[in-house]
């Protein structure tokens, strides 16, 4: 019964399209980030060099991620998000040609992220809003986590093969894939059955779209709990492509290493994200559980005491992780408004991917002036900090209520 619930949203043809395309082009989009950092880190040696580039290219997400929200909520989603897949193609493209006649730098690498940011803070609500519309309102949690399931699960393979082939090919060449690689998904895009899709109504123009949204959230006092500990665990323990190489580098003295850390990660979020879409109804203590999973084995793996023990770790940071994140996503999405959903998720997407323009840089210099240990640790302890502290205000908020209404004890998340 679970494993028929887990997989509810692969019945539509028009989702197994999708998700098959979105995990071809994602492994190119993580063996792309992954070849970024490494060329990075390889140019400078710094840390903070790599938390610069992820600043440039979240910062647009930060700045235009919940006016990208109300753009998708009033265009067709499916062809907003082939316009964002092919500029992302292209982008990879220029990439790959500059590394090839030897024209990057870091000015030219951090300008490069940039642009992708821009095109990101448009393409995350569009594409996450186009999930729901490839299934029955009532799968739209399941959607919503397998897409998270992909999303997370390509990293398992996309760091992987960058470590093993940035040698033998070069960087140049891996950006040149993953610009192939959208081939895999704007074929979908185009070949679904349109006359299938739950298409959700366009938001009216005029009016106030961004702070009906906020306000949406934060009159809920469940979204408003969520939300704001999602900010804070999405600004400072997700930094994985700084903290996690440089672990790799001091403490278990390879490059290599990370590549498969990142892959044991992306083992344990696939996991979790499959857990998570094997749920009927996801509850804030499913939410709250898995950021207590996060933030412990966070701690353990900063200091584990040799790189296998590492890599076994990294399987229950994934786990925790993706778990909280797409906890969070199926949240929102059960409570949102047909017509508010983009709005709804670019809000997420805000407090996740465009909080880390302040989380990146900060991981980094931990990592360069504190030691590389903590600047996973670090991050681990805020968001026990903020589990604990959300899940308290959120069970007297809860106790509250069935006080008020007569209900007593025995209160569910």
């Amino acid at each position: 019964m679970a494993q028929s619930q887990m997989f509810q949203s692969l019945r539509h043809r028009n989702a197994r399209l999708f998700f098959v395309g979105l995990l071809v082009s994602t492994v190119g989009t993580w063996i792309q980030m992954t070849a970024m950092a490494l060329l990075v880190y390889q140019l400078t040696g710094n840390a903070t060099d790599v938390g610069v580039t992820m600043f440039c290219q979240f910062l647009p997400m930060l700045l235009l991620g919940v006016y990208a929200g109300v753009v998708a909520d009033r265009r067709d989603k499916r062809r907003m998000t082939l316009l964002t897949q092919s500029l992302q193609a292209l982008q990879a493209f220029v990439l790959g040609f500059l590394y090839l006649i030897d024209k990057v730098n870091l000015p030219v690498l951090y300008g490069l992220s940039l642009v992708l940011g821009f095109i990101n803070a448009f393409d995350n609500p569009a594409r996450r809003g186009f999930v729901t519309e490839l299934v029955e309102p009532h799968e739209i949690p399941n959607a919503v986590s397998l897409n998270t399931a992909v999303m997370t699960g390509s990293r398992i393979i996309g760091p992987a093969i960058a470590a093993a082939l940035k040698g033998p090919l070069g960087v140049g060449w891996l950006f040149i894939a993953n610009g192939v690689s959208f081939t895999a998904i704007l074929w979908p895009l185009m070949a679904i059955d349109r006359s299938e899709l739950h298409l959700s109504p366009h938001a009216r123009r005029g009016g106030t779209p961004v702070r009906d949204a906020i306000r949406f959230v934060f009159r809920d006092p469940r979204m408003r709990v969520v939300f704001v500990v999602f900010t804070v665990v999405g600004t400072f323990a997700f930094n994985y492509n700084v903290s996690l190489l440089k672990l790799a580098d001091r403490r278990f003295g390879s490059e290599t290493m990370f590549g498969i850390l990142l892959a044991s990660t992306g083992l344990g979020s696939m996991i979790g994200s499959l857990l998570t879409a094997a749920r009927p109804r996801v509850t804030t203590r499913w939410f709250f559980g898995n950021g207590l999973l996060l933030g412990v084995s966070g701690l353990c793996l900063a200091w584990a005491p040799s790189g296998w023990i590492a890599v076994l770790l990294g399987i229950p940071v994934g786990l925790g992780g993706a778990a909280f994140i797409a906890g969070q996503n199926a949240i929102t999405q059960q409570e949102s408004p047909p017509d508010m959903r983009g709005r709804i998720l670019a809000l997420g997407a805000v407090a996740f991917l465009g909080s880390t323009p302040i989380g990146a840089p900060i991981t980094g210099w931990v990592a360069d002036h504190v030691s590389a240990e903590w600047s996973l640790g670090y991050g681990a302890v805020l968001t026990l900090v903020a589990v604990v502290v959300g899940y308290t205000l959120r069970r007297r908020a809860q106790l509250g209520e069935a006080n008020a209404s007569g209900l007593g004890a025995g209160v569910t998340a």
